[in-house]
């Protein structure tokens, strides 16, 4: 009888669904847009090197290189 029990539990525990999100948020896919170009998202100005090239996540500024 004990037997039963753990099975039921391995079953709830395996049937347990969680759908997640089938898309990022908008401001997560900025963020990751940022980073495929090679960039980084800074709060203030980006530094002498880089150029702003969008927006990522909480409004901050994707600095990328500035190609030469």
């Amino acid at each position: 009888m004990r037997i039963l029990f753990f099975f039921f539990a391995i079953a709830v525990l395996l049937f347990q669904v969680s759908p997640g999100y089938a898309q990022p948020p908008a401001d997560l896919a900025s963020t990751m847009a940022c980073r495929a170009k090679n960039g980084f998202c800074q709060v203030s100005a980006c530094p002498p090197t880089f150029e702003v090239s969008g927006s990522c996540h909480g409004g901050m500024n994707c600095c990328t290189k500035i190609a030469s």
